[in-house]
């Protein structure tokens, strides 16, 4: 995740040049012939292509956009400085590229709970939703990540569900104004969390009743809790806004696990979703030729 590439070669000018302690030289790889544009908007994050680009950040943004990529997630944006952000912002321009989801991090591993009710979280949250305007006009996103924490055993899940609608509708209140839209990421990483189902998150959202509040749908974490994707999908898809990518088992590309992701990217492409899907996933072989795969197995299920 490490950062930059050489500047004046990608046109961004003498304007970044006062960030030259954040970059280091290039690989070669943004010299190969670009490929073709994914039709689907796939978006890698930082670390995915790290052996074919070392020079960091504007050198693995420059090679996503030839091997076709049009969009970026980075989860940990809001811990990176300013001037990184203002660096990603203007390269991702330059490139013709978007921004995808950061976090809205609530910190402590999702102990944190929205769920609980209590002054100190809400404040937090709030607090960081604030940030969050700032850090997304630096980069020009539109989408950020919320996971309410934990489940409060001591509270009725009535109880908790209010919590956590209120909650979201003051985020609503900072965020609407901008145009954003915190994504609510239902997850699977353990059963101590709030957040875990589709029809929840939906339910949630239309509580909630802000464009700036939708879902954010993992297809690995859904699999996970609840399978049957693509009729969840549709019962749930008005308040679908952002989408995210990972086989399982393994949480990796598509093709290594049991998901069947051409059917999945056949059927959102019916939909007409023309937003992102970030690939928030691991590589399933190291080094070049992991990543050569990994680029082969989305032109796989790419659509045509």
């Amino acid at each position: 995740m490490e950062r930059r590439g050489f500047i004046k070669r990608m046109g961004l000018g003498t304007a970044l040049l006062g960030a030259s302690s954040l970059m280091s030289f290039p690989s070669m790889a943004s010299t190969k012939a670009k490929a073709a544009p994914f039709t689907l908007d796939f978006a890698p994050h930082f670390g995915m292509f790290k052996n074919h680009a070392p020079g960091g950040l504007v050198d693995e943004l420059q090679f996503m956009a030839d091997q076709g990529f049009r969009s970026l997630e980075d989860n940990g944006l809001l811990k990176r400085s300013v001037a990184e952000q203002e660096l990603i912002g203007k390269t991702l321009a330059n490139l013709g590229m978007h921004m995808g989801v950061f976090v809205i991090d609530g910190g402590d591993n999702w102990k944190v709970s929205l769920a609980s009710g209590k002054a100190e979280f809400l404040d937090n949250f709030l607090a960081t939703c604030r940030a969050s305007v700032e850090a997304a006009k630096r980069v020009n996103a539109k989408w950020m990540t919320v996971v309410p924490g934990y489940f409060e055993r001591n509270l009725p899940i009535g109880v908790q569900t209010g919590h956590v609608i209120d909650a979201l509708k003051r985020g609503a209140e900072i965020l609407e104004p901008h145009g954003l839209v915190m994504v609510l990421e239902p997850l699977s990483d353990n059963p101590d969390l709030f957040l875990r189902h589709a029809d929840q998150t939906y339910m949630i959202c239309r509580a909630v009743g802000s464009p700036a509040c939708k879902i954010l749908y993992d297809i690995y974490h859904m699999q996970r809790n609840e399978g049957n994707l693509i009729a969840t999908m549709e019962k749930t898809w008005s308040e679908i806004a952002y989408i995210q990518i990972g086989d399982n088992p393994g949480r990796k590309e598509p093709g290594t696990g049991e998901i069947n992701y051409g059917n999945v990217f056949q059927y959102i492409h019916k939909k007409g979703f023309t937003g992102v899907l970030g690939m928030e996933h691991g590589n399933a072989l190291p080094g070049k030729e992991g990543e050569l795969a990994l680029i082969e197995a989305y032109r796989k299920v790419d659509i045509i």
